[in-house]
């Protein structure tokens, strides 16, 4: 990661990188016919910031990206991105950009060297195809058909290709999607190592998880709009609650068959109460007094338990108490 980080400090004075931020959304909007696909969205990257944006599928999160790449044009609102606008700078902005796509399709044949030769040459300047193949921890795959890789070393390849020209901002859309949790976790790395020699990254993903770990802000898009923005804990303090207790019932001694919602939501400490899958999801922020209560209503309710697990509130959570539904729920 070292010439990266010494490009990125050699270029510094040239451009003044904390004058400005890295990207800068106003009031962006984008509608396909009847249909607003982004709503009015807000938003601002700082210099060498990990920015999360999530979202279910049909959010607008898409759209927003493919904006700030210059792929589609909005109808109304501004983009800024390293201080430039597509309108006026989008040849140097192609130079100083980096994107990787949820998937990726390289020619099969080609070794994952002529690949990276190939990308390096659109760039003016950037990074060596040797550095971007270290970076990768491509070392050993150098000389292999892009067809013999598995699914993880093709997208470090399409990260490695992301990642010649040297990019000041890194647009990575889902880079772990589909990856097993071993590989997922390789790519983790590298994006920490990224964000080590300062890199600006935008990152869409479907795994609160990864947004948790990677993220220092993230985005909640929902119906076009940001419905929550900060940090991931202050976003996770945001929802009133630091546990979650869930539980499952197997039957029950009178009435009628029904789990009494309020008279749980009505227990000190006990915030909501919702049902995925036949699982109750309890939002409690004093666990160690409301669990004995919660065990003790559902037994005057005549019901038994089957399952009952606690865990310390999550992006995900976030996400079901704003939306009412799951983040990779279509």
């Amino acid at each position: 990661m070292g010439a990266i980080a010494d490009s990125r400090i050699a270029r510094a004075g040239q451009r003044a990188a904390g004058d400005r931020p890295s990207l800068l959304l106003r009031g962006l909007r984008k509608a396909y016919a009847d249909v607003v696909a982004v709503d009015g969205v807000d938003l601002e990257v700082a210099r060498g910031e990990c920015f999360g944006l999530l979202g279910p599928n049909g959010a607008g999160k898409t759209t927003t990206i493919e904006i700030c790449e210059g792929l589609t044009v909005p109808d109304a609102g501004s983009v800024e991105i390293l201080g430039l606008n597509w309108q006026t700078g989008a040849k140097e902005l192609r130079q100083r950009i980096g994107i990787q796509l949820q998937e990726t399709q390289f020619p099969e044949k080609l070794k994952v060297v002529e690949v990276l030769r190939l990308f390096r040459s659109f760039f003016r300047r950037g990074i060596t195809v040797e550095e971007s193949i270290r970076i990768a921890q491509l070392e050993e795959k150098r000389n292999a058909r892009v067809g013999s890789l598995s699914g993880g070393q093709k997208q470090r390849l399409a990260m490695a290709c992301a990642l010649v020209s040297d990019p000041e901002l890194l647009f990575l859309d889902e880079p772990t999607t589909g990856l097993d949790p071993q590989a997922r976790r390789h790519l983790w790395d590298l994006v920490d190592g990224l964000k080590q020699a300062g890199r600006a990254i935008i990152l869409t993903t479907h795994y609160m998880e990864e947004a948790e770990r990677l993220c220092d802000r993230v985005a909640i898009m929902d119906h076009g709009k940001i419905i929550a923005l900060g940090t991931p804990q202050q976003l996770i303090a945001s929802v009133g609650g630091e546990h979650i207790v869930e539980f499952a019932v197997s039957g029950q001694a009178h009435g009628n068959g029904r789990v009494d919602a309020g008279a749980l939501t009505a227990i000190p400490g006990v915030q909501s109460h919702r049902v995925d899958a036949s699982i109750h999801q309890l939002l409690v922020s004093e666990l160690h007094t409301a669990v004995p209560r919660i065990i003790a209503a559902l037994g005057e309710q005549g019901l038994h338990l089957s399952e009952l697990r606690t865990h310390s509130a999550t992006l995900d959570d976030v996400f079901v108490r704003l939306t009412g539904r799951n983040l990779r729920d279509e």
